[in-house]
């Protein structure tokens, strides 16, 4: 974990990081673009930005809290999974309530041995510091979450784990097979799961998921779209080209255009 206030891009301009961000809002209000979606908030609130999203500061007045940024190794990878796949931005809750407290016990914790940095061992108490309380957000996200059903559980899971799958090796796996022989069940068997929790068939899942990171090169890069298309796995940037706007309605171009402007 380190402090990133001093970092050199301008935060206002898209950008991406290649760490983690947790803001924990206890006063202010705030307007952020995250992947193309505006999202406004005020406090007690949450938010969580991953390496991969594109984003940038709108707007923020009288801003009051913590933000942490942190490297994704340093975190145990089933919270991370967990944050990952469960967390809206913003996360809202009660002033006042157990979680809040215990939120801002755990961040002041971490800021004041930060702040110390006294001996060898301190890094390491703030790493720790760290998986515990990402481990408390990840605790409040899963306790809504039924657990009465194991045959829903375990669709749950295996759907989780093809989302997962789908940000690892969009580039190079655009057949629903290869999902379904890493997570070791029947193609028409994982299509029935993804359908039936998020009403979209596998490949469209796995279009999507290539469509999302050309949308953020388009974005805040100067690549050519032809460049873009091999960077996301298209060997044939015409084929591209028509898949972008079957998904998004718009030409590349015409959605840098629109975004960037």
């Amino acid at each position: 974990m380190e402090d990133k206030d001093a970092e050199n891009h301008d935060v206002s301009k898209p950008h991406r990081d290649d760490h983690c961000q947790l803001m924990f809002a206890l006063n202010g209000k705030f307007k952020l673009n995250i992947d193309f979606e505006i999202i406004e908030f005020t406090r007690p609130s949450l938010l969580c930005i991953f390496p991969e999203q594109v984003h940038h500061i709108i707007a923020v007045n009288d801003p009051k809290g913590w933000m942490i940024s942190f490297d994704p190794s340093l975190v145990n990878k089933e919270v991370l999974g967990v944050l990952e796949s469960k967390i809206n931005n913003p996360f809202l809750f009660q002033e006042n309530s157990p979680f809040f407290e215990q939120l801002r016990i755990l961040m002041d914790l971490i800021e004041k041995v930060q702040s110390e940095n006294t001996n060898n061992y301190i890094q390491k108490s703030i790493h720790s510091l760290l998986n515990a309380l990402l481990s408390l957000i990840a605790g409040e996200l899963v306790s809504t979450i039924s657990l009465d059903k194991s045959k829903e559980n375990r669709s749950i899971i295996i759907k989780e784990s093809f989302i997962k799958l789908t940000k690892e090796h969009y580039k190079t796996w655009k057949q629903p097979a290869q999902y379904a022989s890493a997570l070791s069940i029947s193609t028409a068997h994982l299509n029935d799961i993804v359908k039936s929790l998020t009403g979209s068939p596998v490949s469209i899942h796995i279009q999507e998921t290539s469509i999302t990171e050309a949308k953020r090169l388009l974005y805040f890069t100067d690549s050519s779209v032809k460049e873009i298309a091999y960077q996301v796995g298209y060997d044939e940037p015409v084929y591209f080209g028509k898949l972008f706007k079957k998904v998004t309605s718009l030409t590349p171009l015409k959605f840098r255009e629109k975004f960037r402007d």
